[in-house]
């Protein structure tokens, strides 16, 4: 005869398995409530997690608008200024564009 699980070796004549370890209704209630607040902090969990992640993608698509704003004003800024004599090429790496501190020739 196979165990609870399918185990070929174990069978109820073994002693193992028996009535006598009935739970009462007492270590029911205990059970049921420890399962109650285990259940309780994985929904509070899972609402801070929710509520952070809004944030985040709130953070990202700010931060998204932020430097589309700004690369539209560098570049607009870089259509009405002149070519500086010095720089020798007007197709400056726009990494270098974004390490000036401002508009003026060096």
């Amino acid at each position: 005869m196979s165990g609870p699980n399918g185990d070929p070796n174990i069978s109820m004549d073994d002693g193992i398995i028996s009535d006598e370890d009935e739970f009462e209704d007492e270590e029911y209630e205990a059970i049921n409530s420890t399962l109650d607040q285990i259940n309780s902090y994985l929904d509070d969990l899972e609402d801070r997690n929710d509520s952070l992640n809004g944030k985040l993608h709130e953070l990202l698509e700010s931060n998204r608008e932020a430097r589309l704003e700004f690369r539209t004003q560098l570049l607009g800024s870089q259509t009405q200024e002149q070519p500086c004599p010095a720089d020798g090429d007007s197709s400056a790496s726009s990494k270098e564009d974004l390490n000036k501190d401002d508009g003026d020739c060096k």
